[in-house]
């Protein structure tokens, strides 16, 4: 019998009657023949509240402690949904983390996971049971209950379809599927019927919030075909999977942006080996993730240098980077926290030539200055005035031809 894994979101079980639904939904692909693990996430809000309660309790929460709190929300998810199967007449089974064998390392708030033990799982679905995991939540090597981190349900699942060599992993959210921008800043925005995993991978690191990167990494991987769709319809979603050669032929799958960062720039830096070194070294200790860095031409041994962090680290990376910048001797830094990276992605421009000049050109037009600029082999990636983000949006959406069905010519 085929295995299908299934995550439903928290605002897909914020409720008892929601739940119930969930709980038919599943019964219904349990009928056509299917064994069925069904991930869960904690009901919508509840995981923030349990910030909130930890935050209440102390500004500074044990990391190891926040951990056994935040894994409580799942636990009340997979039990109800559970006791929902189990009064329309079905057998089904909830399970914790450490009860199916997520193993993970010790990092609290973010592990990744080392193995899965499917066992236990295999066991219940030797018994017909309709099987629903607790998302989110792993074990360590200490036994100590780890969280994956904010949209750790999403790997859970994957990770679960990987193990158990699932024949696919259904994510159901509160979209209907992804799509080549945010809908809400572009009304034109179409569902795409596939896209590959490098092109989500691309898109989740871009601030598309529909997956979660580690996921998608996972899926990868594993080759595990990912169907994102609606909790709330019947509709076909879409599928993130391998790459075709059919996907070439569409020059730009989508378009991303992102108003969560910051520039930072350090003027008149001396231009000499290991000061990249000193500059850099405080801010990854932090644990502060930089992305975009550029440096420009070297005039008689001094340069500037340009980079960008997560917004909310802003603050601490000035503070970090200034003390390091007063002891190389650079003149002084500088910050910017009104900034936003557009991005166009799409496995086409590997063998396609002037996508980024077909960008700029039409970024160009609107008077949108481009202040950074960054590239892959399937990205071109723009850091523009944040109060110019949806604009360039919707004249990039227009502009490479992504409304409506996609052509090959575009």
């Amino acid at each position: 019998m085929p295995i299908i894994v299934q995550k439903y979101g928290g605002t897909s079980v914020g409720g008892i009657e929601k739940i119930r639904n969930v709980a038919k939904r599943v019964i219904e692909s349990y009928n056509e023949g299917n064994k069925m693990v069904v991930v869960l996430s904690a009901m919508a809000g509840q995981t923030d509240g349990l910030i909130k309660l930890a935050h209440e309790m102390t500004e500074d929460p044990d990391l190891r402690e926040l951990d056994v709190l935040m894994s409580t929300g799942e636990q009340v998810s997979v039990a109800l949904f559970a006791m929902a199967v189990k009064s329309m007449g079905y057998d089904a089974c909830s399970l914790l983390g450490f009860q199916v064998g997520i193993h993970t390392d010790q990092l609290y708030g973010k592990a990744r996971i080392h193995e899965i033990d499917t066992r236990r799982i295999l066991k219940e679905l030797e018994k017909n049971r309709i099987t629903t995991v607790a998302g989110f939540q792993g074990l360590d090597s200490r036994g100590n209950i780890t969280t994956l981190g904010r949209g750790g349900s999403d790997t859970t699942a994957v990770a679960l379809a990987a193990a158990l060599n699932a024949d696919i992993c259904e994510i159901f959210t509160d979209v209907d599927g992804v799509y080549t921008t945010d809908p809400n800043v572009c009304p034109k925005a179409r569902k795409m019927d596939k896209i590959s995993y490098d092109e989500m991978l691309e898109m989740a690191s871009l601030g598309a919030k529909v997956l979660e990167i580690r996921s998608v990494e996972f899926a990868k991987k594993y080759n595990v075909p990912i169907h994102v769709r609606s909790t709330f319809s019947r509709e076909r979603g879409t599928m993130v999977v391998a790459e075709t050669r059919d996907m070439e032929k569409v020059l730009v799958s989508g378009v991303a942006f992102n108003k969560n960062e910051a520039r930072i720039t350090i003027r008149k830096v001396p231009d000499r080996p290991g000061i990249a070194v000193k500059i850099f070294e405080p801010v990854f200790k932090a644990g502060i993730v930089v992305d975009m860095i550029v440096q420009n031409t070297s005039e008689e041994g001094i340069t500037d240098l340009t980079f960008t962090v997560p917004k909310p680290d802003f603050y601490k990376t000035m503070k970090l980077v200034g003390s390091v910048a007063e002891e190389v001797g650079a003149e002084k830094v500088l910050g910017d926290e009104d900034i936003a990276k557009i991005s166009i992605i799409g496995v086409g421009m590997r063998t396609h030539a002037g996508v980024a000049q077909k960008m700029f050109g039409t970024l160009a037009k609107e008077n949108i200055n481009i202040i950074m600029i960054s590239t892959s082999e399937i990205k071109v990636s723009c850091v523009i005035e944040e109060k110019y983000t949806e604009l360039a949006v919707r004249v990039l959406h227009e502009a490479f031809g992504l409304e409506g069905e996609p052509s090959e010519d575009h």
